[in-house]
């Protein structure tokens, strides 16, 4: 891959978990739904003469979202319509937003250096299409309630250099969108959906490629480091043949673990966008944008490297904890209460971490010390009958002292454990390493 530069941007799809719907007063909960088409009206079936009214929480869910990934944010804008037909669309077109989304020019930092943010948008969300058989027939039934939900949609630039630090941006977009409590983002129910855009450029070249594939509909953040991976040795091969890979949408094979053509890929023009007629344009204001600034809770990367100063938790520990605004709570209170009982939080937080006890998050803080007490305790042994066991086990291994003496220190664990075999399980290690290394002193002279 020297010859080239991967060129990689994302788009992330993510459904709001408002009340409501983007444009009328529907139940938006299409997961949950105890039949199809229930949760519908004339606005989300696209009857004729029905008028939408945008959703407001979903507007500053969205304006928040942008703040969080350090965004600016376009105080006038509008919604578009982006015109296409499709049969889970009732409309024939989908209301968007095209030359002045929401927010612009944020970033997010990874390990791999920064990913910049090109815009965020929102918009609603189609109905779902459900392939089936009816009568030994193969028919095709739409569902139309999750037609109009809130849809956010995060696009990068093209920073992304491959298919992990593209699963690591995928990874850390969900945490803080369930940071700030406005999307689940369930993959496996498409409340999050991933597309990524893929091409390579010469190294070197000022220039961007004059080709782009896009992978579309992915809902695994393992699925699309795969997909990235395999798509640039796919563009590799045939541009090292002298070829251009053909401009067009591709899905991706899990089973075969490869991209496959689905259909050439549409311009913005082939959509004919303009702004939709039934909705004014939308203005936020200093004090919207404010009020929505002073409302961030501190987030995830924030939390992470407070926790590692303030309770010298380790950054693997931190990060595995930093879930969503209540988990954190519970582990800040948990860290504290720690630190009053003596106990390292980190310790703790290991325990936890790798389900050495048994505790759910959200547990009395109190019953969770309780736990690690419990696990952690230590029995104290009778000096005088420590002293016998130990002068019987280094009397019985003379050959093993005789190597201590001679400098080789690590057969001590060899005697702490002959002496420990012949104590209760609890028994505090150090008390017993401290009484051996003393009685191995007192041999020596």
């Amino acid at each position: 891959m020297n010859k080239y530069t991967p060129i990689i941007g994302l788009e992330v799809h993510a459904e709001l978990k408002t009340n409501s719907k983007m444009f009328c007063g529907c139940v938006n909960d299409p997961f949950s739904a105890p039949k199809p088409n229930i949760f519908t009206c004339p606005v989300c079936l696209g009857l004729p003469g029905a008028l939408p009214v945008p959703n407001q929480l979903a507007i500053d869910w969205t304006v928040k979202l942008g703040l969080a990934l350090n965004c600016q944010v376009n105080q006038f804008s509008k919604f578009d319509r982006k015109n296409y037909f499709y049969p889970d669309l009732a409309k024939g077109y989908q209301i968007s937003q095209y030359d002045l989304p929401f927010c612009f020019d944020g970033e997010m930092n990874t390990s791999q250096g920064k990913v910049k943010i090109r815009r965020i948008h929102l918009e609603e969300d189609t109905g779902k299409l459900i392939h089936s058989t009816i009568n030994k027939q193969l028919v095709s039934l739409i569902d139309f309630n999750r037609s109009g939900v809130p849809l956010v949609e995060i696009v990068t630039e093209p920073d992304i250099k491959n298919g992990q630090q593209a699963k690591e941006y995928g990874k850390k977009l969900q945490q803080i969108m369930r940071f700030l409590n406005i999307a689940d983002c369930k993959m496996a129910e498409g409340g999050m959906r991933l597309e990524a855009n893929i091409s390579l450029a010469e190294t070197g070249s000022n220039q961007l490629p004059i080709y782009k594939v896009e992978v579309k509909n992915i809902n695994s953040f393992k699925f699309l480091e795969e997909a990235i991976d395999y798509e640039l040795e796919r563009q590799r091969k045939i541009l090292d043949q002298g070829e251009r890979p053909v401009q067009e949408t591709r899905g991706w094979d899990t089973d075969k673990k490869q991209t496959f053509s689905q259909r050439t890929k549409e311009d913005a023009e082939n959509y004919r966008y303009f702004p939709d007629p039934d909705i004014p344009p939308i203005q936020v204001s200093d004090k919207q944008v404010a009020e929505l600034k002073n409302s961030l809770p501190e987030l995830p990367d924030e939390t992470t490297k407070r926790w590692t100063k303030q309770y010298q938790v380790s950054l693997e520990n931190a990060r595995l904890l930093v879930t969503n605004q209540d988990q954190v709570e519970w582990a800040e209170a948990i860290f504290k209460l720690a630190q009053e009982k003596q106990i390292k939080p980190n310790d703790l937080a290991n325990d936890i971490v790798n389900k050495k006890i048994n505790v759910l998050p959200g547990q009395d803080p109190l019953q969770v010390i309780a736990e690690f007490q419990g696990l952690h305790h230590t029995v104290a042994v009778d000096d005088t009958h420590l002293q016998q066991l130990i002068k019987k086990v280094v009397a019985e291994n003379q050959a093993v002292v005789v190597k201590y003496h001679a400098g080789k220190t690590q057969v001590l664990g060899f005697l702490i454990g002959q002496i420990m075999r012949n104590l209760p399980e609890k028994v505090d290690p150090s008390q017993v390493r401290t009484a051996l290394m003393r009685e191995l002193s007192e041999s020596e002279k």
